[in-house]
């Protein structure tokens, strides 16, 4: 479902970046596809450098449909920043794409806290936030960061997921896993 970036993607991701629905909510925009292959070769190279991590969504049948990144990783947290194409929404893409990454973050690579900026706009990425038990809006409780990006236009809330939450939430969900999916009262 993930794998790092790749240039053979560019003209499918192209394609879905640039729908209507996709493009003004994608953090590095790129108005062709020669621009987009600039902007992925870039993205390798700034993975490879260690400044961000990068992946490109897939499929079932492993045909790229988004990407998702953490970028401006600085001690040891960064910026979540994910998109997919619109013939993919509303199929649970997101969120499986979200656990398989926050898992890589926190277990195999030396993250400790994802933030999660979201323009208050963008009601599709906020409902997707309210199904993720282990994310919090910390607009107070990271004053700083929060007041860092709405510094030129109050338009975020800030999220955060802490490696501690996201493992206990890991950890829960494997105690009952014959009760996947049953509601809780």
């Amino acid at each position: 479902m993930l794998k790092k970036r790749e240039l053979h993607e560019v003209p499918m991701l192209y394609e879905l970046m640039a729908h209507p629905d996709v493009f003004p909510y994608v953090r590095h925009k790129a108005y062709s596809c020669d621009e987009f292959y600039f902007i992925t070769k870039q993205t390798i190279e700034a993975e490879e450098d260690g400044t961000l991590i990068s992946r490109t969504i897939l499929d079932e049948c492993q045909q790229p449909i988004g990407t998702i990144n953490l970028f401006d990783i600085q001690h040891k947290s960064g910026f979540l920043a994910t998109w997919i194409g619109a013939p993919f929404f509303g199929k649970g893409y997101n969120q499986i794409a979200k656990e398989m990454f926050l898992t890589e973050l926190f277990t195999e690579l030396d993250i400790e806290m994802v933030f999660i900026k979201i323009r208050r706009t963008n009601v599709r990425s906020l409902k997707a936030m309210i199904k993720l038990p282990y994310a919090t809006l910390v607009n107070n409780l990271y004053a700083d960061v929060y007041e860092a990006i709405n510094r030129i236009e109050n338009v975020y809330d800030l999220f955060a997921i802490s490696k501690d939450a996201y493992l206990a939430y890991l950890n829960f969900r494997e105690l009952l896993p014959e009760h996947e999916g049953e509601e809780v009262s």
